[in-house]
């Protein structure tokens, strides 16, 4: 038979575990004979359970580590290429995120952080040749992730110079002008911008340019407007695409920031991605040398052999700016607390988090694919297109429920989630919008293209 005195010792060594100023405070609310009382009708599994309560609660509770790589997707990668994702992250966490914030909100951009990015020697990532790293299109995904993790508009600056721009002069350009420009470009000694986007032309550009090219004596003759061109205020060169007149093809032209007859006006009144510095650009009788078109862009297919190339990064980013929110949102939740307890210990916080995570899970798994097919040199416009479509809706679902679950905070650029919730908007439509991609998928699956 059982120590009939057994539950009353165990009460009692439970109110040992209290110091005497706590146990005054507890007699002037609690009639402790009572509260005995009560302990000694507590069965085996109930006692034992708030004894370990007791002792869980003396002990420092040991948090997980904060991951949003959950299914650990960097395991694929090799030792090289994992050491240069840390390298970048540190160099992110490290120079770029104590200053983002102040630049996001002034509109305006760290020209002081080009010399140490310089230093990384990553621009041109995946091209032979002319000081480029020459690595995988994997990679250049994961660094462009990596770079969105902390801020958005960097990732940008790095995805204009690095695919659009140096990506249009490796494909299009001419040997003279590869050697001219991209070692210089890839060092960031000379900084480059893209102009596609018009202010009447958008997601149309592939049958509607209205900026013209026209051979004369002189040289090529551009008349018409860019729009939403990053890196355009302060850029020493830009790639300007221009329907031909005489055989209404796209070319295109390296156009230097001197030229007669271009003048770039910066942007203002962004809400997003606000670090980028967009322009417009107006050409009236810009005069171009025939040295500076490249002999390799004759129609906008080949234009939209660079966009197919970088819209995979695009896709990258959108990874890497819904796993920033999601990672600051979730130390977020651990840290604050309301009715005594951190909120990440609430049943709908915890629900919100777990949907973050499974969208940014399937993410990524699917940008790590699809950079598989771009090694293998299987990549279509569809799988591009696809991954941008998807990417970026649950980048949009996932920043969103970041700022719900920090509340009124959420708005805050002080908790490092509501310039992510703005700069997805912009993630959102470049480089093709949902529409237009959704349309490039369905025609690949149904053999119909609904574009007008």
């Amino acid at each position: 038979m059982a120590n009939p005195f057994s539950k009353i010792k165990s009460a009692f060594k439970l109110l040992q575990q209290i110091d005497f100023d706590q146990l005054d405070k507890l007699s002037a609310k609690v009639d402790l004979p009572k509260a005995l009382d009560g302990f000694s009708k507590l069965d085996d599994a109930q006692l034992s359970g708030l004894m370990r309560m007791l002792e869980s609660d003396k002990k420092e509770r040991k948090l997980p580590e904060i991951n949003g790589d959950f299914y650990e997707v960097h395991l694929r990668l090799t030792e090289e290429e994992r050491a240069i994702q840390l390298k970048v992250r540190q160099f992110m966490e490290a120079e770029i995120k104590p200053l983002v914030n102040h630049y996001w909100l002034r509109d305006e951009f760290p020209f002081e952080i080009i010399p140490k990015f310089a230093e990384l020697n990553l621009c041109g990532v995946t091209y032979e040749g002319y000081g480029c790293p020459n690595m995988s299109f994997r990679m250049e995904g994961v660094i462009a992730m990596e770079m969105a993790r902390v801020d958005s508009s960097i990732a940008t600056f790095f995805g204009v110079q690095s695919g659009l721009v140096m990506g249009s002069i490796y494909l299009c350009g001419s040997d003279e002008q590869k050697n001219e420009w991209l070692p210089k470009l890839q060092q960031l000694d000379k900084i480059g911008a893209f102009g596609l986007t018009e202010p009447e032309v958008g997601s149309g550009a592939a049958g509607g340019l209205t900026t013209t090219c026209k051979k004369t004596d002189e040289g090529w003759v551009l008349n018409g407007q860019k729009k939403w061109i990053g890196n355009a205020p302060f850029a020493d060169v830009t790639v300007i695409w221009a329907r031909d007149v005489d055989d209404n093809q796209v070319k295109g032209f390296l156009v230097k920031k001197d030229t007669p007859g271009y003048h770039v006006e910066k942007m203002k009144g962004k809400m997003s991605l606000r670090i980028v510095q967009n322009g417009l650009i107006t050409m009236e009788n810009c005069v171009v040398s025939e040295s500076d078109r490249m002999p390799r862009a004759n129609s906008f297919k080949d234009t939209a052999n660079v966009l197919r190339m970088t819209r995979a990064g695009v896709a990258w980013m959108a990874v890497g700016c819904a796993r920033g929110a999601y990672e600051n949102a979730l130390d977020y939740t651990r840290k604050r607390e309301q009715f005594g307890k951190p909120i990440a210990s609430f049943q709908l916080i915890q629900d919100h988090l777990v949907e973050m995570l499974s969208d940014l899970t399937a993410m990524q798994t699917l940008v790590y694919r699809l950079s598989e097919l771009q090694d293998h040199q299987l990549l279509k416009d569809e799988h591009a297109s696809l991954a941008k479509v998807f990417c970026t809706l649950r980048m949009r679902n996932i920043v969103g429920k970041a700022r719900e679950v920090m509340g009124g905070n959420g708005i805050l650029l002080e908790h490092d989630v509501a310039r992510f919730v703005a700069d997805a908007e912009a993630i959102y439509s470049y480089e093709g919008t949902k529409e237009i991609n959704s349309l490039i998928v369905g025609r690949a699956i149904t053999g119909f293209s609904a574009f007008v």
